[in-house]
């Protein structure tokens, strides 16, 4: 009980799911910059998880905590097992993709595509609690192609939560599976808040977050005020870290410590990258989610270009974020 108390505290600002993005040294990023917020690991494919390198898919740092696995998959025995798998790592938080819309996840007939199934992502909650040791939760659309989200939303959350889901993020877009990219589901799509709104309103014993189209700090706090339980940012998290970030623990949970300035968190990375390198990794892997820590700020793209032009190069380590910062703090 205290265990899901603590994570739905967290949930009430967390850093989207995002592919290629929210890696283990993205969130190490993230979490220098906040205490509470809920970070989410790429989503991971329960064949992946049964099949591949589980520590290279699931290993991440303790400081990461709380931090929630993405799964994706649409048989339930499948995503149970991986399930089983994924609970030696100590996850806070075990959640089903039913959002993705990529050529790839289709092909798979999961992701976006299970807005169709309500009854089918039903039981794979329902397998995936039988075994998780962790809260088991789902990240959906409002709808996809031409169903009606005024009626297909409310009739797929009933139907989740009468198997066990108590807590939804909800990407306040529709899905196009036919006709549009992946990349242009995360911008054509017309943002429905009002109608996530009413979903809160409607489902009072759920912990429901708004995604979708989130770019600052206060538009989150807007969203609180106005009744949601949490909210989840995705891109701009990632392309302005501090901005949405480095002062959410003072705005959000009041906690008012006194959190990192971007210098002291680049600096607090190179400990960190110094363990990555020592390992046989490469700095760039680290770098490239750093890219965006001075956004707006004066020597910000001097900043990003040292970094882009030096952190691959044989050899580079934590000499070129040294160097970098040199144009931030000038």
């Amino acid at each position: 009980m205290e265990q899901t108390q603590e994570i739905t505290r967290a949930a009430r600002l967390s850093v989207a799911p995002m592919m290629d993005w929210t890696d283990r040294h993205c969130r190490y990023l993230h979490r220098l910059l906040s205490r509470n917020a809920l970070l989410y690991t790429e989503m991971v494919t329960a064949p992946a998880i049964l099949h591949g390198d589980r520590d290279r898919l699931l290993a991440y740092d303790p400081a990461e905590h709380p931090v929630a696995l993405q799964l994706g998959g649409s048989d339930p025995a499948e995503l149970a097992a991986a399930v089983g798998v994924a609970n030696a790592y100590g996850y806070d938080e075990i959640n089903l993709n039913v959002g993705c819309p990529s050529d790839r996840v289709q092909s798979g007939a999961f992701g976006a595509v299970l807005m169709k199934s309500p009854g089918l992502v039903a039981d794979c909650v329902r397998a995936m609690q039988d075994v998780a040791g962790a809260e088991v939760t789902v990240k959906c659309r409002i709808g996809v192609d031409e169903q009606n989200p005024e009626a297909v939303l409310p009739d797929f959350i009933e139907k989740v939560a009468a198997a066990g889901c108590r807590r939804f993020a909800i990407h306040a877009r529709k899905a196009w599976l036919e006709g549009l990219s992946p990349k242009e589901n995360r911008d054509i799509p017309p943002l429905d808040y009002d109608l996530v709104l009413r979903m809160r309103a409607r489902f009072p014993e759920l912990h429901l977050s708004v995604n979708g189209g989130i770019t600052s700090l206060d538009q989150a706090e807007e969203f609180l005020d106005a009744g949601m339980d949490g909210v989840m940012v995705g891109r701009a998290a990632y392309h302005q870290p501090f901005d949405i970030l480095g002062a959410a623990d003072a705005r959000i949970w009041g906690d008012g410590g006194a959190g990192r300035t971007a210098e002291q968190a680049a600096r607090d990375m190179l400990p960190y990258i110094e363990a990555h390198l020592s390992s046989g990794g490469r700095l760039n892997q680290i770098t490239r989610h750093m890219l965006g820590l001075f956004a707006g700020r004066p020597g910000a793209r001097g900043w990003r270009r040292h970094l882009s032009e030096n952190a691959h190069r044989d050899g580079a380590g934590p000499e070129v974020v040294e160097a970098a910062l040199g144009f931030v703090e000038r």
